[in-house]
Protein backbone atom coordinates (compact mmCIF):
# COMPACT_ATOMS: atom_id res chain seq x y z
CA UNK A 1 0.00 0.00 0.00
CA UNK A 2 2.63 2.62 -0.07
CA UNK A 3 4.55 4.61 2.45
CA UNK A 4 1.73 4.86 4.84
CA UNK A 5 3.41 8.42 6.97
CA UNK A 6 2.80 11.84 7.07
CA UNK A 7 4.31 14.89 9.35
CA UNK A 8 2.78 17.52 10.14
CA UNK A 9 3.00 21.06 11.66
CA UNK A 10 1.02 24.05 13.01
CA UNK A 11 1.78 26.29 14.56
CA UNK A 12 -0.87 29.17 16.20
CA UNK A 13 -0.56 32.24 18.37
CA UNK A 14 -1.50 28.99 21.43
CA UNK A 15 0.62 26.12 20.39
CA UNK A 16 3.26 24.93 18.05
CA UNK A 17 3.04 21.08 17.33
CA UNK A 18 4.93 18.39 15.32
CA UNK A 19 3.41 15.15 14.63
CA UNK A 20 4.48 12.44 12.87
CA UNK A 21 2.76 9.08 12.05
CA UNK A 22 3.69 5.83 10.59
CA UNK A 23 -0.04 3.59 10.21
CA UNK A 24 2.63 0.65 9.49
CA UNK A 25 4.69 1.21 12.11
CA UNK A 26 5.70 -1.20 15.57
CA UNK A 27 3.75 0.49 18.18
CA UNK A 28 6.66 3.27 19.15
CA UNK A 29 6.17 6.59 20.57
CA UNK A 30 7.95 9.66 21.15
CA UNK A 31 5.84 12.28 22.91
CA UNK A 32 6.60 16.00 24.36
CA UNK A 33 3.67 17.38 25.46
CA UNK A 34 4.33 19.34 28.49
CA UNK A 35 1.07 16.89 29.79
CA UNK A 36 1.79 13.69 31.49
CA UNK A 37 -1.79 12.23 31.32
CA UNK A 38 -2.40 12.80 27.42
CA UNK A 39 1.57 11.40 26.68
CA UNK A 40 0.39 8.00 28.48
CA UNK A 41 -3.17 8.22 26.68
CA UNK A 42 -1.48 8.57 23.27
CA UNK A 43 1.38 5.85 24.00
CA UNK A 44 -1.77 3.50 24.69
CA UNK A 45 -2.85 5.08 20.78
CA UNK A 46 0.62 4.09 19.59
CA UNK A 47 1.01 0.23 21.21
CA UNK A 48 -2.78 -1.16 20.23
CA UNK A 49 -2.76 1.13 17.31
CA UNK A 50 0.61 -0.46 16.07
CA UNK A 51 1.15 3.18 14.91
CA UNK A 52 4.58 4.95 15.58
CA UNK A 53 3.69 8.21 17.07
CA UNK A 54 6.23 11.02 17.42
CA UNK A 55 4.24 14.18 18.94
CA UNK A 56 6.23 17.45 20.19
CA UNK A 57 4.16 20.16 21.59
CA UNK A 58 4.82 23.49 23.32
CA UNK A 59 1.53 25.37 24.50
CA UNK A 60 0.34 28.21 26.50
CA UNK A 61 0.20 25.21 29.61
CA UNK A 62 0.39 28.41 31.86
CA UNK A 63 -2.91 29.30 31.27
CA UNK A 64 -4.41 25.45 30.98
CA UNK A 65 -4.08 22.53 29.04
CA UNK A 66 -6.72 23.20 26.81
CA UNK A 67 -5.07 24.78 23.71
CA UNK A 68 -2.21 21.98 23.84
CA UNK A 69 -4.93 19.13 23.96
CA UNK A 70 -6.77 20.41 21.45
CA UNK A 71 -4.35 21.43 19.01
CA UNK A 72 -2.84 17.81 19.39
CA UNK A 73 -5.86 16.16 18.47
CA UNK A 74 -6.53 18.62 15.20
CA UNK A 75 -2.86 17.78 14.31
CA UNK A 76 -3.04 14.56 15.03
CA UNK A 77 -6.03 14.30 12.86
CA UNK A 78 -4.67 15.80 10.14
CA UNK A 79 -1.02 13.73 9.97
CA UNK A 80 -3.63 10.36 10.01
CA UNK A 81 -5.88 12.03 7.06
CA UNK A 82 -2.43 12.30 5.33
CA UNK A 83 -0.59 9.21 6.23
CA UNK A 84 -3.75 7.32 4.76
CA UNK A 85 -4.28 8.91 1.57
CA UNK A 86 -6.52 7.82 -0.86
CA UNK A 87 -8.16 5.06 1.54
CA UNK A 88 -8.30 2.20 -1.13
CA UNK A 89 -7.79 -1.45 -0.16
CA UNK A 90 -8.43 -0.67 3.74
CA UNK A 91 -11.48 -2.15 5.61
CA UNK A 92 -12.67 0.82 6.36
CA UNK A 93 -14.09 -0.09 9.89
CA UNK A 94 -13.28 -0.68 12.93
CA UNK A 95 -14.10 -1.73 16.30
CA UNK A 96 -12.67 -2.38 20.13
CA UNK A 97 -13.93 -2.94 23.59
CA UNK A 98 -11.40 -3.21 25.97
CA UNK A 99 -11.36 -3.71 29.85
CA UNK A 100 -9.17 -2.49 32.32
CA UNK A 101 -10.10 -3.76 35.78
CA UNK A 102 -13.92 -2.65 36.34
CA UNK A 103 -13.95 -0.60 33.50
CA UNK A 104 -15.09 -1.46 30.08
CA UNK A 105 -15.27 0.97 27.16
CA UNK A 106 -16.50 0.67 23.14
CA UNK A 107 -14.80 2.61 20.21
CA UNK A 108 -16.04 2.32 16.59
CA UNK A 109 -15.13 3.83 13.73
CA UNK A 110 -15.49 4.58 10.21
CA UNK A 111 -13.02 5.77 8.09
CA UNK A 112 -15.55 8.07 6.54
CA UNK A 113 -15.14 11.37 5.16
CA UNK A 114 -17.35 13.02 7.33
CA UNK A 115 -16.64 13.83 10.82
CA UNK A 116 -18.78 13.40 13.38
CA UNK A 117 -17.92 12.93 17.06
CA UNK A 118 -20.91 10.26 19.38
CA UNK A 119 -18.85 10.42 22.75
CA UNK A 120 -20.92 9.43 26.09
CA UNK A 121 -18.48 8.63 28.76
CA UNK A 122 -18.99 10.20 32.34
CA UNK A 123 -16.29 10.34 34.78
CA UNK A 124 -16.80 9.60 38.16
CA UNK A 125 -14.31 12.69 38.80
CA UNK A 126 -13.48 15.96 37.23
CA UNK A 127 -9.58 15.30 37.31
CA UNK A 128 -6.61 12.72 37.34
CA UNK A 129 -4.19 14.88 39.33
CA UNK A 130 -4.18 18.13 37.40
CA UNK A 131 -5.61 16.87 34.05
CA UNK A 132 -9.01 18.00 33.08
CA UNK A 133 -10.77 15.20 32.07
CA UNK A 134 -13.43 17.57 29.65
CA UNK A 135 -10.42 18.13 27.51
CA UNK A 136 -10.75 14.48 26.31
CA UNK A 137 -13.56 15.36 24.21
CA UNK A 138 -11.89 18.03 23.07
CA UNK A 139 -8.94 16.16 21.59
CA UNK A 140 -11.50 13.71 19.85
CA UNK A 141 -13.83 16.58 18.43
CA UNK A 142 -10.37 18.02 17.13
CA UNK A 143 -9.51 14.51 15.77
CA UNK A 144 -12.78 13.46 14.03
CA UNK A 145 -12.88 16.91 12.85
CA UNK A 146 -9.51 16.74 10.96
CA UNK A 147 -9.21 12.69 11.05
CA UNK A 148 -12.49 13.11 8.45
CA UNK A 149 -13.58 10.08 10.34
CA UNK A 150 -16.98 9.16 12.49
CA UNK A 151 -16.15 8.03 15.91
CA UNK A 152 -18.35 6.61 18.39
CA UNK A 153 -16.66 6.29 21.57
CA UNK A 154 -18.80 4.84 24.63
CA UNK A 155 -17.59 4.18 28.11
CA UNK A 156 -19.70 1.00 29.83
CA UNK A 157 -18.79 0.42 33.03
CA UNK A 158 -16.10 2.39 35.25
CA UNK A 159 -15.54 3.47 38.53
CA UNK A 160 -12.13 4.81 38.46
CA UNK A 161 -11.82 7.45 36.45
CA UNK A 162 -7.54 6.65 35.18
CA UNK A 163 -8.94 2.98 34.15
CA UNK A 164 -12.17 4.27 32.14
CA UNK A 165 -9.69 7.18 30.60
CA UNK A 166 -7.72 4.49 29.40
CA UNK A 167 -10.10 2.13 28.35
CA UNK A 168 -10.79 4.77 25.67
CA UNK A 169 -7.40 5.25 24.38
CA UNK A 170 -6.48 1.64 24.17
CA UNK A 171 -9.88 0.58 22.19
CA UNK A 172 -9.47 3.87 20.40
CA UNK A 173 -6.22 2.66 18.57
CA UNK A 174 -7.38 -1.14 18.18
CA UNK A 175 -9.97 0.44 16.45
CA UNK A 176 -7.75 2.70 14.21
CA UNK A 177 -5.51 -0.21 13.61
CA UNK A 178 -8.67 -2.57 12.78
CA UNK A 179 -10.13 0.35 10.24
CA UNK A 180 -6.69 1.01 7.97
CA UNK A 181 -5.89 -2.21 7.55
CA UNK A 182 -5.37 -3.52 4.56
CA UNK A 183 -7.95 -6.15 3.30
CA UNK A 184 -6.93 -8.59 1.06
CA UNK A 185 -9.93 -9.05 -0.99
CA UNK A 186 -10.22 -5.26 -1.50
CA UNK A 187 -6.53 -4.50 -2.92
CA UNK A 188 -6.87 -1.40 -4.85
CA UNK A 189 -10.41 -1.22 -4.32
CA UNK A 190 -12.04 2.15 -2.46
CA UNK A 191 -14.03 0.36 0.72
CA UNK A 192 -17.52 2.82 -0.55
CA UNK A 193 -20.88 2.01 -2.90
CA UNK A 194 -20.35 5.69 -3.90
CA UNK A 195 -16.98 5.87 -5.27
CA UNK A 196 -15.56 8.43 -2.74
CA UNK A 197 -14.58 8.26 0.82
Amino acid sequence: MGNRSATINRETNETQIEVSIDLDGTGKASLELGVPFLEHMLDQVARHGMFDLNIKAKGDLKIDAHHTVEDVGITLGQAFTKALADKKGIRRYGHAYVPLDEALSRVVVDCSGRPGLEYFVEYPRARVGDFDLDLLFEFFQGFVNHGMVTLHIDNLKGRNAHHIAETIFKAFGRALRMAVEPDPRMEGILPSTKGAL
